[in-house]
């Protein structure tokens, strides 16, 4: 291949240069991209793949060069949607100035051959080297100046946190034309490049670290097959606990909050339509589930923790032995542990699975991990059943059931995919499954910070659109038709007394009729039919759910929504007068949310993904009769104990 020198690429917008980010997973690339670009990064989806594409805007002295970080890559030979990103970004050489290569300092050996891919692209390159101090710290060594004139390209050593080399990047990004070009590029035959990669290594004075003494210490713990796995499920109960205790108070505080905004808006706006849509549709409804931001943001806090310090492939690593027995592998693990997030990126995930009948039965599982949108319907629904009071010393009652709740939705999930693999028919012979462990790392702060207000956003975007477009609908069922002075005195109602009006209103309205109409179906569950207009609603979203419940408490008690939730009675039928919120009802309705499949966008990806509706519609249909039959047993079991 020849080597060609590309000038300055076509810049996106005049003096603004394009550098590409690529690099190994694990090799320190994102810590990188968030000391050079800070919070100015921005986040955008690639045309036609969901891989979220992040980039910003580094100032340099030649003014400001816009970095784009790539997914991780082993090599450009792609064997996942991930990699194939990184292949076709570096196929587009006129639209970069320059790569930036992020290799770990400890793998060099592995790191060589994508130098060498990355090297055919003929772009200008230069090469950052990562974690020197640990190769350092672990006895070995490598003289980067002789690793560049090797090399032919800039090489610049880097100590995560440390702003010298972050300084001395700046310099280099200034101007990607004038970096050192190889005099030939590297080889482009597998075992010509182990041969080239040996000279390399040889010329750089490169020696092997020793194994990671203390990661191997941590190792022989937390992956053994029996203190590992109890480690393991230690970690995810404590996880529980926390996100009840630390979150509540603050959960308290924006709930206050908010009820003080509604109480100002139902007293200064004059207008009675508007200040009602105001004080129950706006702050009632998307205040309802704006209260959850505490217990969201630490849940991602707590993942973001167990990925930084290299916990979580330990975890996918002991996963794969429970996983086997469903036929599945730790790769499948990985996409459903993303569903914990959010069953998209979870199904997506799935694209990293060799099988496609793997594929199929890990999608068809992904909906029953439980996703961060289930959160605020059991924090609501797990505080009406147990005292946050109720516990033993330091461990309370809340965050145990909800320790469970995950659990039945991981243990569901994986009884779905076991039996999806055995319908679908057997697969092929199962692939060896390999996951590069990291070394155990303290987790830069900032990382988890930009990766806990990029989840937060996400949660926030939501409730500003899909869940504010299903309350304005809500809000607008719940008070049409409008009553006229003679509809009320006709009904009996006093004109005057404004609470009587709004039960009226509410209990004559089109999600009354709604709800009434769907009653034959959630009776046997317990439900009356506001809590059906809740069920219904969240088929939009998950969180709708509480929003619904907020709105239609809010409209009927005002000064005190939550009590007027706990409070609320059937209003006909044959338990006209009895709580509607009883042990049983709030057992059965945890357990639909566990199962039901309640979330359009879920489905939509899974058409995308297979190509079809089949698939999509056989997960909403299983999904909706499992969430019917256990809620069913749930009423039923926790009727006889209560």
């Amino acid at each position: 291949m020849t080597h060609h020198h590309h000038g300055p690429a076509a810049p996106t917008q005049p003096g603004v240069g394009r550098v590409a980010l690529v690099g190994s997973p694990n090799a320190g690339k994102t810590t990188l991209f968030n000391g050079l670009t800070g919070l100015r990064a921005k986040t955008g989806n690639y045309p036609g793949v969901t891989v979220a594409r992040y980039e910003g805007a580094v100032e340099t002295t030649a003014g400001p060069v816009v970095v784009e970080d790539l997914p991780g890559a082993y090599s450009l030979d792609p064997i996942s949607p991930d990699e194939e990103i990184v292949a076709a970004v570096l196929d587009e050489a006129d639209s970069l100035s320059g790569v930036l290569l992020v290799i770990d300092a400890t793998n060099l050996r592995r790191g060589l051959g994508l130098v060498a891919q990355v090297m055919q692209a003929g772009l200008p390159t230069a090469v950052v080297l990562t974690f020197v101090d640990e190769l350092v710290r672990r006895g070995g060594r490598v003289d980067h100046e002789a690793l560049s004139r090797a090399l032919g390209v800039n090489v610049i050593p880097v100590v995560a946190g440390e702003r010298r080399g972050v300084e001395a990047l700046r310099e280099v990004l200034a101007d990607p034309g004038s970096w050192d070009e190889p005099p030939f590029a590297p080889p482009t035959e597998p075992d010509a490049v182990t041969g080239w990669a040996g000279s390399v290594l040889k010329s750089a004075h490169y020696s092997q670290p020793d194994p990671d003494s203390r990661t191997g210490r941590l190792d022989s713990i937390l992956l053994h097959p029996i203190w590992g796995t109890v480690i393991f499920f230690a970690t995810m109960y404590l996880f529980f606990q926390t996100i009840f205790v630390v979150a509540a108070p603050l959960q308290g505080w924006i709930e206050e909050g908010f009820a003080w905004l509604g109480e100002i808006a139902r007293t200064n706006i004059p207008i009675g339509w508007l200040s009602s849509f105001v004080a129950d549709a706006l702050i009632g409804g998307v205040g309802g589930v704006l209260v959850f931001l505490p217990q969201i943001a630490l849940l991602f806090v707590l993942i973001s923790l167990l990925e930084g310090t290299g916990y979580l492939s330990r975890a996918a690593y002991l996963m794969d032995r429970i996983m086997s027995t469903a036929g599945l592998e730790g790769r499948a693990f990985v996409a459903l542990l993303s569903s914990l997030a959010c069953a998209i990126p979870g199904i997506m995930a799935t694209r990293t699975l060799p099988s496609a009948k793997d594929r199929l039965a890990t999608m068809m599982a992904a909906p029953l991990m439980t996703c961060s949108a289930r959160l605020p319907v059991y924090v609501l629904l797990v505080g009406m059943l147990v005292s946050p009071e109720l516990g033993w010393g330091p461990f309370r009652a809340q965050g145990t059931i909800m320790f469970g709740l995950y659990l039945l939705g991981a243990a569901s999930a994986m009884t779905a995919a076991w039996f999806f693999k055995r319908v679908i028919g057997r697969s092929s012979v199962g692939l060896p499954f390999y996951m590069e462990m990291p070394s155990y790392r303290l987790p830069k702060l900032k990382t988890v910070g930009i990766s806990v207000w990029d989840s937060c956003k996400a949660f926030l975007r939501k409730v500003t659109s899909i869940i504010l477009l299903t309350t304005v609908v809500l809000w607008t069922l719940l008070n049409l038709p409008v009553r006229s002075t003679s509809d009320l005195l006709e009904a009996g109602v006093d004109p005057s007394d404004q609470v009587a009006v709004t039960a009226y209103t509410l209990d004559h309205s089109a999600a009354a009729w709604i709800g009434h109409a769907v009653e034959p179906v959630f009776e046997p569950l317990g439900f009356d039919w506001r809590v059906n207009v809740g069920v219904l609603s969240s088929l939009a979203a998950r969180e709708v759910f509480v929003s619904t419940l907020g709105q239609i408490a809010s409209a009927s008690d005002p000064e005190n929504p939550a009590e007027a939730l706990a409070t609320m009675t059937h209003d006909s039928g044959p338990h006209e007068g009895e709580p509607v919120f009883t042990a049983p009802t709030i057992a059965a309705l945890l357990i639909f949310f566990v199962y039901a499949m309640q979330c359009m966008a879920t489905l939509g990806v899974m058409r995308r993904e297979t190509g079809t509706w089949k698939w999509s519609l056989i997960a909403f249909g299983y999904l909706s009769v499992a969430a019917w039959l256990m809620a069913l047993l749930a009423h039923t079991v926790v009727g006889l104990f209560v």
